[in-house]
């Protein structure tokens, strides 16, 4: 990764100097103007709580537009500071103290403090808590006010990326005692303030004055993000000018955005990845033979060539991508072997096995052909499979983590430890596969707390070994960020590529051309 490493930063302590909130030396923008996107991700019951947000509309409407976050990933992959300006930990990485950006105000003039990170942090915990940040937050066994602008963080054990956790899109700081009208009204301390906002329809919002970033960020004087979910109706739209910029392109029809001279595409790899989550602890899923004969019942390049047109490559069933630091990419790729799939299901007692899939392009797009393929390819091994197609709006939440086997898909996260513990840790809400095994949490946790790079990799290599061979998600691709933009739209030469259109900054980075 660019920038300050991880171990670096715990042998130096503090980095101030390189965690500025300028990062990298800008090149002239220009102010003013408006960007308006037709973006997919939306439902009705969207809201501004971080807790909840799952999909790119809500999380570009939210962080690095009209919320912050006390650390942020660079477009580089670089770590840097956002409300938070330096930070230093203990030896063991156990402790954190964080300084706090001072001057700042929230939109509805209130100064920020270290009260606010102190209760927007424990939003997250609870019993009944749903966040996908819950696993985080609940790593802090005290959360201490030095001062105003300093807070001081204790981890049950050591985390050696724990200021990278604290730049996720779920961890919004939001004005201590007024977090329900910061919830029900959009209040953040965000380089745009909230003008508009029609949960899965629309969002805007207009530059804040005096904002902390100064000239460095936030170029546009009104940002307009448009729910369009409909693939087709999103690239209809840029075609006729309607917005600026859409992410998710169709691939079938890229041709004709090539042909047209007024826009271009950006192709970004990162981490992003398609997957088939199986719940792990229902039944046949519990059975790991049952789960080895899906493995080789996909035809990964197929899914690579016919969904992707060739726009990323074959996934090994580990989360852990290409932009990742200790990605295993000399594993051993699993291969679309018919008669492996018939072994394993006489090695679970069965001749063939009828099961189905749950899939609508809401999950990504192409879910529902990727199915249908996966159909056909698993026919082959003795596995039957029924393609139910769901309904878009609502997917996340009455489909994914509810249905036994579902397409879905994941940007992937900057770090091993931050992918694990969101989705792969025992207990977490995101845990889609249900997936607890002993030896991949001992190593976890082992991970973790280890500064050593040469141990973790080893570590971090023999958990995405398990997973592949023994685990509940089949991930048979990683899917480069298409997105398209108009010309009159300028955007910097590095794009960043944790999450779909820049990290989902775009009303912070980009300007009008």
């Amino acid at each position: 990764m660019n920038g300050i490493s991880r171990r670096g930063l715990l042998k130096t302590g503090a980095a101030a100097g390189v965690l500025s909130l300028s990062g990298m030396p800008l090149r002239a923008q220009t102010r003013g103007g408006k960007l308006t996107a037709g973006l997919s991700g939306a439902n009705t019951t969207d809201s501004w709580d971080g807790r909840t947000h799952s999909d790119l509309f809500m999380i570009a409407s939210a962080q690095g537009t009209v919320f912050d976050s006390l650390t942020e990933i660079a477009a580089d992959g670089s770590l840097k500071g956002e409300l938070a300006e330096s930070w230093e930990a203990s030896a063991d990485a156990k402790t954190w103290t964080f300084n706090l950006r001072q001057g700042v105000t929230f939109h509805n003039g209130k100064a920020f403090g270290a009260d606010d990170v102190i209760e927007s942090l424990q939003m997250h915990l609870g019993e009944e808590s749903k966040s996908a940040a819950k696993p985080i937050v609940e790593a802090i066994t005290e959360m201490t006010k030095i001062t105003d602008h300093q807070v001081q963080f204790t981890l049950a054990a050591g985390n050696a990326d724990f200021p990278y956790l604290m730049s996720d899109y779920h961890i919004l700081i939001f004005p201590a005692g007024q977090i329900e009208e910061g919830i029900a009204k959009g209040i953040g301390t965000g380089l745009y303030q909230v003008q508009a906002f029609d949960p899965g329809v629309r969002m805007v919002a207009t530059r804040y004055a005096d904002h902390y970033k100064g000239d460095s960020a936030g170029f546009f004087d009104e940002i307009e993000y448009i729910a369009i979910n409909d693939n087709t109706a999103r690239m209809n739209a840029l075609m006729t000018g309607q917005v600026d910029a859409i992410n998710r392109i169709d691939f079938k029809t890229e041709a004709l955005l090539r042909a047209n001279p007024a826009l271009r595409i950006q192709e970004v790899t990162g981490n992003q990845h398609y997957s088939f989550p199986m719940l792990t602890k229902t039944a046949p899923f519990d059975d790991v033979n049952v789960r080895q004969a899906l493995k080789y019942g996909i035809n990964r390049q197929e899914m690579v060539d016919k969904i992707l047109l060739g726009h990323g490559q074959v996934g090994n069933d580990t989360p852990i991508g290409p932009a990742n630091q200790y990605y295993a990419g000399d594993m051993e790729q699993l291969a679309y072997d018919p008669d492996k799939a018939k072994f394993h299901l006489q090695q679970a007692g069965l001749d063939s096995i009828n099961i189905d899939l749950s899939a609508s392009n809401a999950a990504f797009e192409g879910a529902v052909d990727a199915a249908q393929l996966f159909q056909a390819s698993a026919a082959a091994g003795g596995i039957n499979i029924n393609v139910v197609q769901e309904p878009s709006d609502g997917y996340w939440s009455n489909v994914w983590l509810k249905k036994p086997f579902c397409a879905c898909y994941w940007s992937g996260r900057a770090t091993e430890d931050w992918m694990f513990s969101t989705a792969y840790e025992a207990g977490v809400p995101w845990n889609d596969s249900q997936w607890d095994h002993p030896r991949f949490q001992e190593l976890l946790l082992t991970a973790r707390a280890e500064l050593d790079s040469d141990k973790r990799r080893e570590q971090y290599g023999e958990m995405q070994q398990i997973l592949r061979d023994e685990g509940g998600v089949l991930i048979p691709m990683f899917a480069n960020y298409v997105q398209a933009v108009n010309n009159r739209i300028a955007t910097p030469d590095t794009v960043g590529n944790l999450w779909q259109m820049d990290n989902g900054r775009m009303a912070e980075r980009w300007s009008i051309a």
